[in-house]
């Protein structure tokens, strides 16, 4: 069975969670909500740690000629091996250096319950949102990239916009936001969530457009037929510049994510640090799942400064 079949086939196991979660969305949110995390700690003194990578880089540069680590389904950690593709916490990931969130949002009740296909994640938006804030505050030369999308629900995109709205204005979520419809530069997005709209309506940069994004998510592709286009459109990226490059590492097909990740992810670590890729720069968005396990990420973040 596939991983899509397998979350196709677990409605049911799972909507007595999502229900217990999703009415207020207040439990849930205090619930996961990392404590203490709000407090802003003092500046590191060391050069550019991972947490603050991007105060090395000037506020001119554009973000397309950005490397930036994120993870795929980056609230996904609940619901078995099928299911999980995250181990680490949203919080966890910022500090760990991910400045790219893919948050897929089940709509139901007037709130966002985050969920794997079928799978709720014992998660809110608003628990999702309490992190980026938090990991913002305490390091304001960063920016957060995040991808919003519908998950295992099918409203309207007016009503998608209608809750998107509650959280913008009704629960004060709006100065997080950079919601204009054009990529801004490091600068203009420092300190700011800039959302990536993946649903009709919502305000932000459009996820896809082919105007603005180059995009490669094979994820039915096995591991084998998988690598190949991961490296090709590390080649794209570093040749064509112009477009905001997406490079998903991660794949449903055939095995667990986490045995797909442990596959593909040496091999894109390797790629990185070899001698093609050496100095290489604006290499795009790379979504990964378990990034942590290969230190993938700090292996891009290098890539903004010449690899």
């Amino acid at each position: 069975m596939d991983r899509r079949g397998f979350l196709k086939g677990a409605a049911a196991a799972s909507a007595a969670g999502v229900l217990v979660g999703a009415g207020s969305g207040q439990a849930a949110a205090t619930a996961a909500r990392p404590a203490g995390r709000a407090a802003v700690r003092p500046r590191p003194t060391v050069s550019a740690p991972v947490q603050d990578w991007m105060s090395a880089l000037p506020d001119s540069t554009p973000m397309q000629r950005l490397s930036i680590p994120g993870t795929h389904d980056s609230g996904a950690r609940h619901g078995g091996p099928w299911v999980a593709c995250q181990n680490t916490t949203i919080a966890q990931q910022l500090e760990s250096g991910i400045r790219f969130l893919d948050v897929r949002c089940r709509a139901i009740d007037s709130v966002f319950a985050i969920h794997h296909g079928a799978f709720y994640q014992q998660l809110m938006f608003g628990d999702v949102l309490v992190a980026c804030r938090a990991f913002l505050r305490a390091h304001p030369s960063e920016t957060v990239l995040m991808r919003v999308k519908q998950e295992y629900s099918e409203e309207s995109a007016a009503e998608f916009r209608r809750i998107f709205d509650i959280y913008l204005d009704g629960k004060g979520w709006r100065p997080l936001f950079r919601l204009d419809g054009t990529l801004p530069s490091l600068g203009q997005a420092r300190g700011k969530v800039v959302l990536l709209a993946d649903s009709d309506g919502l305000p932000g940069v459009r996820y896809a457009d082919p105007r603005v994004f180059d995009i490669q998510d094979d994820y039915m592709a096995e591991p084998l037929r998988k690598y190949p286009l991961i490296e090709g459109q590390f080649r794209k990226a570093a040749r064509e510049p112009g477009k905001l490059f997406v490079n998903y590492v991660s794949t449903a097909a055939l095995l667990p994510p986490r045995s797909n990740a442990d596959r593909l992810n040496p091999q894109v670590k390797s790629f990185l640090t070899g001698t093609e890729a050496s100095g290489w720069t604006g290499l795009g968005i790379v979504p990964m799942d378990f990034p942590n396990e290969h230190g993938l990420a700090a292996t891009l973040i290098r890539h903004n400064t010449g690899g």
